[in-house]
């Protein structure tokens, strides 16, 4: 536990990626094989079932540090995180535990679940007087089940890969799904006998850059290939040794999640690579990515799931063919051997692919791109017709060219505090429009301000509080911003009856007055029109009149 408490405070005290990443690989290079498990098994985020409610937790809090209830509320609403409030008020004894962290886990944490309350009590608030700071916040948020150590998942990946000497791409499947965190089950994630994970593992990703129109001059348009850009999830699907494997960009499997892909591939031959785009698809076109989300992250996709959201494969590049790496052939080259393996695009089919964008002129482009929202597109994407499948991103080769944001003014109403280096300043933030006289919440942001503009709202907010709930502030409406997204969808979950994609902050507009922010109704005008006639809060909000 120790060791493990080291390597979370390496972590917290640094930004540098390749810090954090040395970090991870010292630690997997010294620790146990039990305990390096436990320690993947929190640092990819997975959690234990919670053994105590949060009210316990307080309770128990208060009596082991003297602080009554509401003090412990007020400090947890200034530090942020309730497991830190914990670790900073609750003192440590006169024994202190120095046990690896598998025995922390086996033996103080799991056997909770099948306690009463009053030995889960005993076992918690005896093994708090017992741990260090950092040790007692790190057993808080393994029981609460809120670990965040500030190192994403795929930096613990590639730390592991430095320390065991396996490829990610290896890694990233075998971490998948359930494994046992156990010193077997570490064994057999870190082996080097990697002849049984060879067939499954997809190429790297190309990336494209973001279009430039003013340097259209430099570039002849009859060398490059236009495509619409797709609204879905980046992957691969590969088929090799009759295995159908689909991953995502983010290097994660998402086989299990689009069973219906699986079933539609069982034609394709063996030994092939495509890329391509998955996309809520039905009816002969594209659905809104909101719809898509609906079947992510799922262990079990029912068939009502797959009837409402069906899902496509539109394939854009041949990456492999009868086991042969296409990478350095050029695109068009790729593409013609693509059609014929793949069909166009037919009502019904799940993998296909989709025809070239005829464009004689930049100009041509440019349409193209302004009728994307018509075919529930991005935008376009340019790519050079001599160009081979790179790794990562290479300027001159593929482009995209995204529509213009849709953008709204509105008004801050809610803050939370932000985590890491920004746990003491108010940089979450929820913002509304005016629906006749009441400002109704519509969106959440944390990205868009300057460190100079975030202090000057943090100042604001804490000047201007108007109630409180929980860690977040009710915040005077004063502040109007505007905020940027990629699209809008009907949704019932939230009060408003409307749901953002990718909201962030475009701009701080200190020039206008909160009546100028804009109208639920305005905002409704910019749903697609199929999506007019379903319930909003204009005009049907009693079928939902409970919604957040």
């Amino acid at each position: 536990m120790k060791r493990f408490s080291q390597l979370f405070s390496e972590i917290d005290r640094t930004n540098r990626t390749n810090e954090k990443v040395a970090a991870l690989v010292s630690y997997f290079n010294e620790a146990e094989a039990a305990d390096a498990a436990w320690a993947l098994y929190f640092l990819t985020e997975k959690r234990l079932s919670r053994p105590v409610t949060g009210r316990q937790l307080l309770q128990w809090a208060s009596e082991a540090s003297g602080f009554d209830p509401w003090l412990l509320e007020e400090c947890y609403d200034r530090v942020g995180d309730f497991a830190e409030t914990v670790a900073l008020l609750v003192s440590e004894g006169d024994k202190i535990l120095d046990e690896p962290l598998s025995r922390m886990v086996e033996e103080y944490i799991l056997p909770l679940t099948d306690m009463g309350e009053s030995s889960k009590r005993s076992i918690i608030v005896d093994t708090w007087m017992q741990l260090r700071k950092t040790e007692r916040l790190l057993f808080m948020k393994m029981i609460t089940g809120g670990f965040r150590m500030g190192v994403a998942r795929t930096l613990v990946v590639r730390a592991l890969a430095e320390s065991c000497g396996v490829d990610k791409a290896i890694l990233s499947h075998r971490l998948m799904g359930a494994w046992q965190p156990d010193a077997e089950g570490f064994q057999r994630i870190v082996s080097t006998n990697t002849s049984d994970d060879l067939g499954a593992l997809p190429y790297p990703f190309y990336l494209a850059y973001p279009w430039e129109p003013e340097k259209e001059e430099s570039f002849d348009v009859s060398e490059y290939r236009i495509e619409w850009k797709w609204d879905g999830i980046r992957s691969q699907l590969i088929k090799r040794e009759g295995e159908v494997a689909l991953w995502s960009r983010g290097e994660e499997l998402i086989t299990d999640q689009f069973p219906e892909l699986l079933l539609a591939a069982a034609s394709l031959p063996n030994g092939l690579v495509l890329d391509g785009e998955i996309v809520a698809w039905s009816g002969g076109e594209v659905m809104p990515f909101g719809e898509l989300q609906s079947r992510l992250g799922r262990k079990r996709v029912g068939a009502a799931l797959m009837q409402a959201i069906p899902v496509a494969f539109v394939t854009y590049d041949l990456l492999e063919v009868e086991g042969d790496d296409l990478r350095t052939v050029e695109l068009d080259r790729r593409i013609k051997k693509l059609s014929e393996l793949i069909p166009p695009q037919q009502l019904g089919a799940r993998i296909f692919t989709v025809p070239e964008l005829k464009a004689s002129s930049w100009g041509n482009v440019s349409k193209w791109r302004e009728k994307a929202a018509d075919f529930k597109t991005e935008g376009v994407m340019i790519k050079r017709r001599s160009s081979a499948y790179g790794v990562g991103r290479k300027k001159g080769d593929w482009f995209k060219w995204k529509v213009d944001p849709f953008t709204i003014d509105a008004v801050l109403v809610y803050a939370q505090q932000g985590h890491g280096r920004r746990a003491s300043l108010y940089t979450d933030y929820t913002f509304a429009v005016w629906d006749g006289k009441e400002l109704v919440p519509v969106a959440k942001a944390y990205s868009g301000l300057t460190d100079k503009e975030i202090r000057k709202v943090d100042a604001f907010i804490k000047k201007n509080t108007t109630g409180r709930k929980g860690p977040v502030r009710m915040v005077k409406p004063e502040l109007v911003f505007e905020l940027a997204f990629e699209g809008i969808r009907v949704s019932s979950r939230h009060r408003s009856g409307v749901a953002f994609r990718f909201p962030r902050i475009s701009r701080f507009r200190t020039d206008k007055p909160i009546e100028e922010a804009d109208t639920l109704e305005t905002i409704c005008a910019l749903l697609p029109p199929q999506a007019i006639s379903q319930p909003t809060r204009m005009n049907q909000l009693e079928l939902f009149p409970d919604a957040g």
